[in-house]
């Protein structure tokens, strides 16, 4: 089969797909789906959990396609029907992630931590993953088979040729697991035994404000290599900018403050660390410069916008008219009468959800609750649509989902405070709504590269519809999971004393929860967000003291988990209903975007750059930088998706990704309070809570080493040389 005339990239008289349509080989098989969910479990963990720290994502159709086809082998012979049908359904785990973790954590900058639980992510994630799905099929004869040679589908393409070349499987595997392996035993060294330090800094006194560090984590290697030095050098240019420019300059000139707090800060600035001026100033700024960024990006893609909604509301009125039947087995879609169905179910859920199961305190009417169900099915498919055709264009890498989700929010918001909608249970309405648009978008960009893939070798896009669904459903799960356990396992207590009168609370603080047990005693739960007087945050109240004892630092939004996008959704609808935001600081944002815009950068990397902290950008430009190496020195451009640098950083991503959760259960097992929320049985045969030190023991081997910025420099260095070594080693 591999041996006859076959390619991708045949103009539309001459292309011929892999498998023809009259073969019947198999194809939506118990062991394709069952690994497929498998890699939709492991990739959406990663995934979640690298985005949140990082910002980005990348694509895991490749990574997952080459896997397949050396785990199916050693099963019996597998056909490439069956290994696009897993990487189909694991490929949505990746996707279905990106779409929750840049809203969803929204719940707890908007002053909800304690409503942030699996079984809220849940319903939200499946919600839109099915929408994601079904407003595909009317648009894939559009997008897939009617454009073909004119919408280029890069990773879908590149997926395809993947695939064709199974019997290069085993090395293509190889490359990946030589990744995995290694970014494992170095990432347990690293954040379990705490052999090395995790991020060297310096605070150098003779540049004030300013910080140099580097979080040197595999996964930020392999990011960093995969986008390439451009666009790792435009994020790292931002944190330049934010970390080396912006920060040293608001300490010096803020030395004029003396003791007064200047907002949004609490803290004087001459005793501000730059942590401190991170969190106050840059992030304010941040946003606006993310916000400014991706509507930039969603006004230059309008042309395209505009062409792709009126070609997919054409094809569903011809589907709708029964003039596109299916021919054959590679044209069975899913019936539209499915989508038609399964998208008022969609809407009577989300009113179902939002009527019966509404956060707590804050229910809306029944009528809110049904526009909002209306609303989202209405921007769901005008975004789906533009996902779909902007991947075809671009890649999904391009996608402007971010961009997308901001013109949904200020949409939505726009209206809600002309209605006089301004209430923080609307801000929640609003949330819901662009969450699940967002998560819709992000499914919809990655399924039409599935789906192109699928065209290419000859698939039956009904099963890879199935495929899609399945991979939805079961990855929604891995995600809950994953973002709650980030939450549990990286939150912080710190002690914060100070004086409120409960009740005459300031401007901005509001009592979230009237009960709150930490260490055996009840607490009043507060929540602060835009206050003058106390910083953004959830504190803990003691009625016997009378003031707040300590903040309840939740993992996602600490500088382990900062989750920029979210907080950017939560920055945008807070400002528009509550009109509570540091606008000068936002404004500043914003016009740092438009000079980069001039200066001819597409700012969308730089902005995102300005808002993280420079330890991840910093890592990411290594990668970036190593790559660049690798083709100065090899005289090649190494683009390819399945090149072998490509694959190696795909599993030092994978590796941070799993090793990083594992260091997470393992200090949420060394809690002291762990025998309190957990089964009196698994206490006793886990012997919970552990020693501190069961696992850590590095400090007490490998003595000052441990703690030397050098030596951790020195590790993530012999890191890089293992990526610019197994990226110039030719695959067999």
């Amino acid at each position: 089969m591999s041996e006859r005339p076959w390619s991708s990239t045949a103009p539309p008289g001459e292309f011929r797909t892999y498998i023809s349509a009259e073969e019947s080989i198999k194809e939506f098989t118990l062991r394709a789906v069952i690994l497929g969910a498998l890699f939709g479990l492991l990739f959406g963990a990663v995934t979640v959990y690298v985005g949140l720290r990082a910002g980005l994502t990348v694509s895991a159709s490749i990574p997952i396609s080459v896997l397949s086809i050396s785990i199916l082998r050693a099963f019996g012979r597998s056909t490439i029907l069956e290994n696009n049908i897993v990487q189909t359904t694991g490929s949505a785990g990746e996707s279905l992630a990106a779409g929750v973790m840049f809203t969803i954590p929204a719940l707890i900058f908007l002053g909800f931590g304690s409503e942030f639980t699996f079984w809220r992510i849940f319903p939200l994630a499946l919600l839109g993953g099915w929408l994601g799905v079904l407003f595909m099929v009317p648009l894939r004869r559009q997008l897939i088979v009617k454009e073909h040679g004119n919408l280029a589908f890069p990773e879908g393409t590149a997926c395809a040729d993947v695939l064709v070349a199974g019997e290069r499987g085993g090395s293509f595997a190889g490359r990946v697991f030589w990744g995995l392996g290694l970014g494992g035993v170095y990432t347990f060294l690293m954040n379990t035994v705490q052999a090395w330090t995790s991020q060297p800094e310096g605070r150098p006194s003779w540049f004030p404000g300013a910080s140099f560090r580097a979080a040197i984590t595999s996964e930020y290697l392999g990011v960093g290599y995969i986008i390439g030095p451009r666009v790792s050098g435009i994020l790292f240019a931002g944190g330049i900018i934010s970390w080396l420019v912006m920060m040293p300059a608001i300490k010096f000139y803020g030395q004029l403050a003396g003791n007064t707090p200047i907002y949004p800060s609490t803290i004087p600035i001459p005793q501000m660390s730059p942590d401190d001026l991170w969190r106050s100033y840059i992030r304010p700024m941040g946003a606006g410069a993310v916000a400014a960024a991706g509507l930039i990006t969603l006004l230059r893609t309008m042309p395209t916008i505009l062409s792709a909604l009126r070609a997919g509301l054409k094809d569903v009125r011809a589907e709708g008219a029964g003039q596109s039947t299916a021919s054959s087995r590679i044209d069975q879609d899913v019936p539209m009468r499915w989508v038609i169905v399964g998208s008022i179910l969609i809407v009577a859920m989300i009113w179902v959800l939002l009527t019966f199961f509404p956060i707590e305190g804050e229910q809306t009417q029944w009528y809110q609750n049904l526009f909002a169900g209306i609303f989202v099915v209405v921007f769901g498919f005008l975004f789906v649509t533009v996902a779909g055709r902007i991947s075809g264009l671009l890649g999904n890498s391009s996608n402007p989902i971010s961009g997308m989700s901001i013109a949904t929010l200020m949409a939505t918001c726009a209206i809600f405070f002309v209605a006089g909608w301004t209430a923080p249970k609307y801000a929640v309405l609003a949330l819901m709504i662009g969450g699940i648009v967002c998560i819709a978008a992000a499914i919809a960009g990655a399924t039409s590269q599935d789906l192109k893939t699928g065209y290419l070798v000859g698939s039956t896009p009904f099963w890879q519809q199935m495929g899609l669904l399945v991979g939805v459903t079961i990855s929604t799960v891995a995600i809950g999971a994953t973002l709650n356990l980030m939450n549990k396992g990286l939150e912080k207590y710190i002690p914060t004393p100070i004086p409120v009168n409960i009740q005459a609370l300031p401007s901005g603080v509001k009592v979230e929860r009237d009960t709150f047990t930490y260490q055996g005693k009840n607490y009043v739960l507060m929540n602060s967000l835009g206050s003058h007087e106390v910083p953004d945050g959830e504190y803990l109240y003691d009625a016997s003291t009378q003031r707040i004892e300590f903040q309840w630092a939740q993992g996602i939004g600490s500088d382990k988990a900062p989750a920029p996008q979210a907080r950017l959704m939560a920055t945008v609808i807070n400002g528009i209903l509550n009109q509570r935001l540091p606008w000068r600081l936002v404004l500043m944002g914003v016009a740092l975007v438009v000079a980069v815009e001039i200066l001819g950068v597409r700012s969308l990397a730089f902005a995102t750059g300005s808002y993280l902290s420079i330890a991840t950008t910093g890592a990411m430009f290594a990668g970036g930088l190593v790559r660049a190496l690798v083709e100065a020195t090899t005289k090649k451009k190494d683009e390819s998706e399945a090149s072998p640098g490509a694959l190696y950083s795909s599993g030092l991503i994978a590796a941070g990704g799993v090793f990083g959760l594992l260091g997470i259960i393992i200090n949420l097992l060394q809690d002291p309070e762990v025998s309190t929320r957990t089964p009196h049985w698994l206490t006793s045969i886990l012997r919970l809570p552990w020693r501190p030190d069961l696992f850590a023991f590095g400090p007490k081997i490998m003595g000052l080493l441990a703690t030397s910025n050098l030596f951790g420099i020195f590790m993530f260095a012999l890191l890089g040389a293992s990526l610019f070594y197994f990226a110039r080693k030719k695959l067999d």
